[in-house]
């Protein structure tokens, strides 16, 4: 994409309204605009990465065993009626009525409808377990909707539903998404940590928050710093395989929220190894037994006949809640840093001279094999002096900048830097594209 052809409207200034840094940037780096309170456009960078994410999301709830579906936005009153939610839930579930008269609601998620689909498709135990999600538009009717996504009124949400057939079951895969959440989180360059949580309106027994760790994160988190070097991109994980001893691994560290904190259990941490921050909740897990299944008959045949009432787990991801967590967790005073997995473009051609034919022409030639590889490439072809350029492309985050100028152009070199570390390096242009696919 050439830049002179983007939609890409950046601010030079900070947006008087934006009280937190992901905020802050991702107004300033075109990524969003706010169209009304705590509700936003999302603007061609931002939906990359938006996208980006969500494909990542969708790789290893795939891999994990959940299948793909799609639940509608507006829901009908009478299944929240039938759990026992509709009046329950409070003035953050925005309740409409259509033509007809009839009660309606936009959905702030969807363990009702899931449970009344699972109810009228599945009859057998031999059907279990089934393990359903969706990446679909929630919305909440927040009070003070603020920091721009990571507090607004509507959301894009992964939220996939569990069904067992015993507590056991449900325990297996309640697991499974725990792993699946840490791999899901350490691809986008996070280091989210599980903490054991309240079950809040979901309800449950057994719960687990994902936190990443910021300074303006809304929550109060302390936990064993052991938990921040743990890696499980380099495990091999077979889903068929019993995967409580990894959850283990986590779960014998502390960590809590603020609603779970037990001062006394952690004060016995040796005080080198204890840790106390702000988190922003970017996931969380529950298992809720017969809950919604119980009230909603969601029953199947056992092996002898008899009707057994399925157990139940939900899990959530903030797909756009993340964009500004990410943001919160990799930024620098320049503007983003995006990890190379959920950039909206991993690779900036800068033009330094878009008027002198030789440079247009190598950005041209680089941008073209770039493209052919399969990276996703923006070349900054815009009439303005390199200074300008230079802000542009560190305040979008790109993960890497060629920079592409008459002077080196002669000698057959260019320029490549990476934003995150800053190190620039010169290399021979015919070499350029075999760094990078």
């Amino acid at each position: 994409m050439r830049m002179s052809q983007y939609f890409l409207p950046t601010l030079k200034e900070n947006p008087a309204e934006a009280q937190i840094v992901s905020h802050r940037l991702m107004l300033r780096a075109g990524l969003v605009r706010q169209t009304s309170a705590g509700i936003y456009a999302w603007l061609p960078l931002g939906f990359r990465v938006l996208k980006n994410i969500e494909r990542i999301v969708r790789e290893e709830q795939d891999a994990a065993g959940a299948q793909e579906v799609l639940m509608p936005t507006i829901q009908s009153a009478d299944l929240w009626r039938e759990s026992g939610r509709y009046d329950a839930y409070g003035p953050e579930m925005l309740r409409i009525k259509d033509r007809h008269d009839r009660d309606m609601l936009f959905g702030p998620t969807n363990e009702e409808m899931i449970t009344v689909l699972f109810r009228d498709g599945v009859k057998s135990y031999r059907d279990l377990p089934k393990n359903l999600y969706h990446i679909q538009w929630k919305f909440r009717d927040e009070v003070r909707p603020r920091f721009g996504v990571m507090r607004g009124r509507e959301f894009l949400m992964k939220d996939n539903y569990s069904f067992d057939i015993d507590r056991a079951g449900a325990i297996r895969s309640y697991n499974n998404m725990f792993v699946a959440y840490l791999r899901t989180f350490a691809r986008m360059g996070l280091k989210a940590i599980p903490m054991r949580a309240d079950t809040g309106p979901i309800g449950g027994d057994l719960s687990h928050e994902f936190i990443i760790l910021a300074e303006t994160g809304e929550s109060a988190v302390f936990c064993h710093k052991g938990l921040i070097d743990k890696d499980i991109l380099g495990r091999t994980i077979d889903y068929a395989d019993d995967l409580q001893p990894i959850v283990n691994e986590w779960t014998s560290l502390y960590a809590a929220t603020d609603e779970k904190h037990d001062k006394d259990a952690f004060e016995k941490i040796p005080e080198g190894e204890r840790l106390a921050a702000r988190g922003i909740e970017v996931g969380h897990i529950f298992n809720f037994g017969t809950k919604y299944s119980k009230p909603m008959n969601a029953v199947v045949a056992g092996p002898g006949g008899e009707q057994i009432t399925v157990e139940m787990g939900s899990y959530g991801i903030g797909v756009s809640r993340l964009v500004g967590g990410i943001i919160e967790a990799s930024h620098d005073a320049a503007g983003i840093v995006w990890p190379e997995s959920v950039a909206p473009f991993k690779v900036a051609i800068v033009n330094l001279k878009p008027d002198d034919g030789n440079v247009m022409g190598a950005c041209v030639k680089l941008y073209d094999a770039l493209q052919a590889k399969g990276v996703a490439v923006l070349h900054d072809d815009r009439d303005l002096r390199p200074g300008a350029k230079f802000a542009d492309m560190d305040l979008i985050g790109t993960p890497w900048q060629i920079i592409v100028g008459p002077k080196g152009l002669a000698a057959g070199k260019v320029e490549l830097k990476n934003r995150k570390t800053g190190v620039r390096e010169e290399l021979p242009i015919d070499q350029l594209a075999q760094r990078f696919g």
